[in-house]
């Protein structure tokens, strides 16, 4: 047993007070999904997972594992130090050079990670005189860039416009600068911003933006592009448009994309790049290959609007409580309590569907959900069999005490 003073025990405590103890029946995360998959093959039964975040189904495509071989065949792993220091590979250039041009922007910068290019974007780029305005639902990666600066900083309601022009009428005249932060699409939620009236309040305050798009490149747009070809707005007008390359490009990193005063600045200065690692070859080169299988193959982005929709509206005819999701890649199913959360997703994955619960992390205590990510490898009839599962788990709930997790 660890003693009272040390940082074990000091640990065992904090997590007691977090909510360890919804471990207690089961833990339904850090999953082996490899041997679930393969236990699944074996005994014939079906393995369907919506916990991960392949939107288009690329992730073992033959062109971007192709690539990557042969990005470690010609280079070696690693980039093997700060590019402004050690120097940088070619495939840095190519691949940020092809990202700007898809996303609309007229540069792009990536970093080792999607979490650090938001906390080392915001925390930097804002002083002391300066304000950030925020939506309150924004990601944790967006709260600890806050956190961080000196800016002062307001939340406004999400997707609140004339809360949001509320704010900016109290606040804007008493500061230098204004960063309005937003994601394009809620990874809780499954709902997106309203683009063409921030655009508006931006420019009648004189602000700038930065808009999350982690969840909405290869999701939202006819092609996959984002928000801004979702509502046929020009990428030029947000002022900061930050990526990860771990979703859609099935890779790992984030990425920066803006005007090219700002990332030239942003190569010298922005302690996230500079102070890590440039991204490894292997990884550019794959996360390459996934930007052209996106171009190649456009009709995935229409597939997963098809599952998405189809999810989102069977969801909906079973009775189930989906919030405000608007049938993009993303839907949550709410339960009333943390308990009754935790069995759900055990008894999905007892008829081989795995889908983690979201009960204490990333969203409110009193408000748990079962997070579904769609994609277009996902076939109608695992989406119906998914659905009806929950149903008449659901339906079970009504007619009986609800049951002990095994």
């Amino acid at each position: 047993m660890a003693s009272d003073f040390s940082l074990a025990g000091h640990i065992v405590r904090r997590a007691r007070l977090a909510g360890s103890s919804v471990l207690e029946n089961g833990n339904p995360f850090f999953a082996p999904l490899d041997r679930l998959q393969a236990e699944a093959k074996r005994d014939g039964g079906p393995f369907t997972s919506f916990a991960n975040y392949d939107y288009l189904g690329i992730s073992d495509h033959a062109a971007i594992r192709d690539a990557a071989h042969q990005a470690l065949d010609r280079v070696g792993v690693g980039a093997l130090g700060s590019r402004l220091v050690g120097g940088e590979r070619l495939i840095h250039g190519t691949f940020e050079k092809a990202l700007a041009e898809f996303v609309g922007s007229e540069s792009a910068l990536t970093l080792v990670s999607g979490y650090l290019t938001n906390l080392t974007t915001i925390s930097h780029l804002l002083g002391k005189r300066d304000l950030i305005i925020y939506d309150e639902l924004s990601h944790n990666s967006i709260m600890a860039g806050v956190g961080s600066c000196k800016a002062t900083s307001v939340e406004f309601r999400h997707n609140d416009m004339e809360h949001l022009r509320h704010v900016l009428s109290e606040q804007r005249a008493n500061h230098r600068n204004c960063l309005i932060v937003v994601e394009s699409l809620y990874s809780m939620d499954g709902d997106i911003a309203n683009l063409p009236e921030i655009l508006k309040l931006k420019d009648e305050f004189q602000s700038w933006l930065l808009v999350d798009e982690a969840h909405s490149i290869g999701v939202l747009g006819k092609t996959g592009r984002g928000i801004c070809e979702h509502f046929g707005e020009d990428p030029s007008r947000i002022d900061l448009i930050i990526g990860t390359l771990s979703k859609t490009f099935v890779s790992c990193g984030g990425f920066i994309c803006a005007q090219k005063p700002v990332l030239e600045w942003m190569r010298f200065l922005l302690p996230g790049f500079v102070y890590s690692v440039g991204l490894p070859p292997v990884i550019a080169a794959a996360a390459g290959a996934a930007l052209q299988v996106i171009k190649d193959e456009p009709q995935r982005v229409g597939k997963l609007r098809d599952n998405a929709v189809r999810f989102l509206t069977k969801a909906k005819e079973a009775g189930l409580s989906t919030g405000p999701a608007e049938g993009y890649a993303i839907v949550p199913i709410h339960f009333p309590d943390m308990k009754t959360t935790m069995m759900a997703s055990d008894h999905l994955l007892k008829n081989g569907i795995y889908a983690p619960p979201i009960v204490q992390v990333g969203v409110p205590k009193g408000l748990p959900r079962i997070r579904f990510f769609i994609s277009a490898r996902h076939s109608f009839e695992e989406i119906d069999r998914t659905v009806e599962t929950l149903r008449s788990f659901s339906a079970s709930l009504s007619k009986s005490p609800a049951p002990e997790l095994a």
